[in-house]
């Protein structure tokens, strides 16, 4: 139960860092669609959707590689020093090849107009990139509250800068028309210049990490180095399946999006992305519990009873997720007003889709340590290309007719389906007692209560009665989880003792 313990209190202190992140970046949604032209914002928002693409080439499954081979005795005084060698090394090669090739991209991305947000954004993604490893030590020697620290701290800084660059400067300008600052200043750079707050805020984070960072010493094991590339190597494929699954559907939304202008096709972007920041709850839950789970898991490893504790935690991890897929769907017409512009309130629909598949993203990320303690991580790769090849299929096809629904449907057949395909797999090389039918069970019931409530709207067409109701069925769903889950909950610190 200690275990257990700690893997909450490191969920919590990631989740801070992490529920801070979209947070405040959610806080900046009406904000920079209030300065910026609708063109501009949809550019920006492509741009960081194509970010992590290149994101997974800069680190290259070094982060995954450097957990693993700290466990190993032999290795672990070289694991740190080489993985930061070869990152310097491979970041500064990678950022040349992408700034001679900065105008191709662009032009790949429909910003062929503006190859500086490239530029920019070539250094931003560099600069994350020397900050990976430092983070991961932090995790890996059990330090959440000084990496939520310097997340956070990063974060201020960006939102700072951006109000910096984008209101205080110009209102600055306009008081002052004859200052200096009129001559380098342009108000038709929104996007660059928040490219330029995010560039100096991943500075600031690395310049805190500094101390981390430096701590290797300057010795390569070359021999150390081939095997964390051949364990890392599949997790590249693993990442731009991810990336792919995760963020490229914005892309993809923007080339074949049925709506004939590209004002038009910006818009079914802004809707389908603003809908999907309503299954934030559980993202970031599952975000958090990533980040605390990978380390966790990996030390876990090599106690007798790992399988075990493994099974609880999904157990646990299923649980809350279903009451957080509840407290959101049975309340979307109160969560809908997180969305500032009602023209985006047209995509609610597609909001429980999408909860439904962060759930099977999460209950993958579960399973997924079957093929990381294995040193099968390509077996990872396979799971993750066919994920990949079904966003890629459902999207070609069908978003050409059904626009954003069928990026969400996308969505969630590609996580369901990687979920079913890791656990079959993962059961036969390296069992893992998870209580699947009950698990499975406890998904249907909330997904069978979301559709009970939308029947009762349709005989009582009340906003308010139909939320009241929805409450009687949370409600009703949590008593059920206590009665079933007893024991379990009654072993728990804190919660246990009010459970009899």
């Amino acid at each position: 139960m200690s275990s257990l313990k700690s893997l909450a209190s490191q969920t919590f202190w990631y989740g801070a860092s992490s529920i801070a992140a979209r947070f405040l970046g959610y806080l900046l949604t009406p904000y920079l669609t209030g300065i910026m032209t609708g063109v501009d914002y949809g550019e920006m928002s492509i741009m960081y959707a194509a970010i992590p693409f290149f994101t997974v080439i800069f680190t290259y499954g070094m982060e995954t590689a450097f957990f693993r081979f700290m466990q190993k005795e032999q290795y672990k005084g070289q694991v740190y020093s080489t993985s930061c060698l070869s990152i310097i090394i491979s970041t500064a090669t990678l950022a040349l090849i992408m700034f001679a090739g900065r105008n191709g991209i662009a032009t790949l991305l429909n910003i062929k107009n503006h190859p500086e947000y490239f530029t920019l954004s070539i250094a931003i993604i560099s600069i994350d990139t020397l900050s990976t490893l430092p983070f991961a030590k932090l995790r890996f020697e059990g330090r959440p509250m000084k990496y939520a620290a310097i997340r956070i701290s990063g974060i201020l800084i960006n939102i700072g800068f951006v109000v910096l660059f984008l209101s205080v400067i110009p209102a600055f300008k306009k008081a002052n028309p004859h200052h200096p600052i009129s001559i380098f200043y342009r108000e038709d750079a929104s996007v660059a210049y928040y490219l330029v707050a995010n560039l100096i805020s991943s500075a600031a984070t690395f310049l805190l990490l500094s101390k981390t960072f430096f701590s290797f010493s300057w010795k390569f094991d070359f021999r150390l180095w081939k095997e964390m590339m051949k364990y890392s190597s599949p997790l590249i494929l693993v990442g731009f399946g991810g990336v792919i699954n995760e963020t490229f559907d914005r892309i993809m939304l923007d080339w074949w999006s049925p709506s004939l202008t590209p004002e038009a096709k910006k818009l079914d972007v802004g809707i389908y992305s603003a809908c999907y920041k309503l299954s934030l709850l559980i993202t970031l839950f599952v975000q958090a519990f990533r980040m605390g789970a990978e380390p966790f898991f990996f030390k876990q490893a090599e106690a007798g009873n790992a399988q075990k504790t493994y099974a609880r935690v999904m157990k646990f991890f299923v649980i809350t997720v279903c009451v957080m897929f509840l407290v959101v769907v049975l309340y979307l017409e109160i969560w809908k007003y997180f969305i500032r512009n009602p023209v985006l309130w047209q995509g609610l629909k597609v909001v429980p889709v999408l909860l439904l598949a962060n759930m099977f993203l999460g209950i993958y990320y579960n399973l997924s340590i079957w093929y990381k303690l294995s040193n099968r991580t390509m077996a990872g790769a396979y799971i993750t290309i066919i994920g990949a090849a079904i966003t890629l299929l459902i999207n070609y096809f069908f978003v050409p007719r059904f626009s954003y629904v069928a990026c969400a449907w996308a969505t969630c057949i590609c996580y369901g389906t990687m979920m079913i395909i890791s656990f079959i797999w993962g059961q036969k090389e390296y069992p893992v007692p998870y209580a699947w039918k009950k698990l499975v069970a406890y998904i249907v019931i909330v997904v069978l209560l979301y559709f009970i409530q939308q029947l009762f709207y349709f005989f009582v067409p009340n906003k308010i009665a139909s939320m009241a109701f929805g409450t009687i069925l949370l409600l009703g769903y949590i008593g059920f989880i206590l009665r079933v889950e007893k024991k379990e909950f009654q072993k728990l610190p804190v919660i246990g003792k009010f459970i009899r």
